[in-house]
């Protein structure tokens, strides 16, 4: 049953009173059923009720309208095509609209809350690249017995539209970068937790943020900003150290423009599938998988002259070919050689970061990811016309450092005290994947190292905030099924159960799926000598440092 969420929510007119809505809705009479030891509420009701508004808000609207189970069809957000969501149950769709006096936005925040098995969660949904929210993964968490609930932060909600950023005068429209920055999560979790204790007569028992990418960086302002909205946290791959990475994410445009060298796809993997090659073993089996890229060191020089058929057409890998890859995998430095950030992990996917296009003549120029090319353009530039193609070194180097002065105290979300957070007895996951494409593995280990620095230690962060670093994952490439990261994040909230691992099934060179234990930073996976490769148990968890 294809639909879309906005056209359902048109039962009854809403009245506004005094920042709050009265919304005449469809009703449910049914009852609820609770996990997790919840007492079990006395009634479902998808009508009438009262949304309290967040500080410095006003609820311009509510509606609601019950929804029978059935087939939930994800709009697509182009380039990308939307997806079905079968076997969706029978729920409550609430929408609520905020706005904040004076500042002309107007944030959504949905809420769907399943009319029978509830499992007494809340669950807040976190977006991906510009989009605040996803709809799809909010469909997903209801299948699962959540009530969920996600915002688009009032601005575009296909993900590689960030144009909002500027108001009609050229300026930057400071409302709406700060309801995407942290503004529309927290309100997210005050207004779905009311609806849910207005629809249930019944509080939800405990509350979780589930996000991958900007979801995941809308994880860690929570933690960071908003201690007290979640008792659990999955933050994965997530995009903090926004300015860092985000800028960094144009350096290979950078190298390839400046060293006048465009490797073709085909040969950017080769250097891929080389390095894979040399290091797989290091864990002591050849199974497709680099389980310490910290331990990689293959040199890209060593490909120099070797031929590469691709599409017909046979190239030769040159010297400036390596010093492109060599330059990429490093990160960017500044003039006088100093890191500024981290670079592509050996063996990551060149395509996105590293795509060139190539003319009739033969001459190639660069195609800079759109994420990164918008937020340069729109917001540190502001000039939706300027090109991140041709960028030289020093001007990289401006760029880099005027994002982080302009942005850093409002997106930056590198804050490593979580000092409130742990004290309010959070706890917070996160996976990530080695082959992480987007954004680099090594930020979220400066990160966690920070963190490790600030509260006392390895031992004493895990007891609150875990990592797991997954090999050969490319970017949120666990997403959907692929990792038990949910079920280990409410053990821990609910029976203090912390994760030593988390199970998972990974993808590997060959193009083969492995079973595997993620082993929790600073450990990695290590083959026992014995027992089938694709199997977890064959592998133990050992400090990095081992052989």
């Amino acid at each position: 049953m294809k639909r879309r969420l906005l056209m359902l929510a048109a039962a009854g007119v809403p009245l506004a009173v005094a920042g709050a809505v009265y919304a005449p809705v469809s009703a449910f009479a049914q009852p609820a059923h609770t996990a997790a030891g919840a007492p079990t509420p006395t009634a479902f009701t998808c009508s009438p009720f009262q949304i309290p508004a967040p500080a410095g808000t006003v609820v311009e609207s509510v509606t609601a309208a019950g929804v029978p189970a059935g087939t939930f069809q994800v709009p697509g957000t182009p380039p990308l095509g939307g997806y079905p969501v079968s076997d969706v149950p029978a729920h409550c769709e609430v929408t609520v609209t905020l706005t904040h006096p004076g500042a002309n936005d107007h944030a959504k925040v949905q809420v769907w809350l399943p009319q029978t098995g509830w499992n007494g969660r809340f669950q807040g949904v976190g977006g991906a690249a510009y989009a605040a929210g996803q709809i799809g993964n909010v469909a997903g968490a209801v299948k699962q017995g959540y009530a969920a609930a996600t915002t688009d932060a009032g601005v575009d909600t296909s993900g590689l539209n960030s144009s909002w950023a500027l108001d009609s005068s050229g300026q930057i429209n400071t409302a709406l970068l700060q309801d995407f920055a942290s503004r529309s999560v927290h309100e997210m979790a005050l207004v779905g937790k009311e609806v849910v204790a207005d629809v249930y007569s019944h509080a939800a028992n405990y509350s979780y943020f589930n996000g991958c990418s900007t979801g995941g960086r809308q994880g860690y302002m929570e933690a960071q900003k908003y201690p007290t909205d979640f008792n659990g946290i999955n933050a994965d791959a997530p995009g903090i150290n926004w300015n860092q990475f985000e800028v960094a994410t144009l350096w290979p445009q950078v190298v390839m423009n400046e060293e006048r060298d465009y490797p073709t796809t085909c040969e950017f993997n080769a250097f891929n599938a080389a390095a894979v090659k040399a290091c797989d073993k290091l864990d002591n089996v050849v199974d497709g998988l680099i389980s310490d890229p910290n331990r990689c060191d293959f040199d890209p020089r060593r490909l120099i002259g070797t031929e590469v058929v691709c599409e017909g057409k046979t190239y030769t890998i040159t010297a400036a070919d390596a010093d492109v890859v060599r330059k990429i995998w490093d990160g960017p430095r500044d003039a006088g050689g100093k890191k500024l950030w981290y670079g592509l992990p050996v063996g990551a996917d060149f395509s996105y970061l590293a795509a060139s296009t190539t003319d009739a003549a033969g001459a190639a120029t660069g195609s800079p990811f759109i994420v990164p090319a918008e937020w340069v353009a729109n917001f540190v530039e502001k000039d939706p016309a300027f090109s991140s193609a041709n960028l030289t070194y020093a001007q990289f180097d401006q760029i880099f450092q005027k994002a982080r002065t302009e942005y850093d105290s409002v997106i930056g979300t590198a804050d490593p005290n979580l000092t409130a957070f742990r004290n309010a007895g959070g706890k917070l996951i996160t996976w990530q994947g080695d082959l992480d494409q987007l954004i680099p593995t090594a930020g979220t280990v400066d990160y966690r190292q920070r963190v490790d620095n600030l509260m006392g230690g390895t031992n004493k962060v895990d007891d609150f905030y875990r990592v797991f670093l997954a090999p050969g994952v490319a970017h949120c490439g666990l997403q959907g099924g692929g990792v038990d990261d949910m079920a280990s994040l409410t053990a821990w909230v609910e029976q203090g159960k912390a994760p030593a691992v988390l199970h998972a099934t990974l993808p590997t060179a060959t193009g083969q799926t492995v079973s595997r234990d993620v082993c929790r930073y600073p450990l990695v996976s290590r083959y026992t000598g014995h027992g089938d490769p694709g199997q977890a148990g064959s592998f133990r968890c050992v400090p990095a440092s081992r052989g």
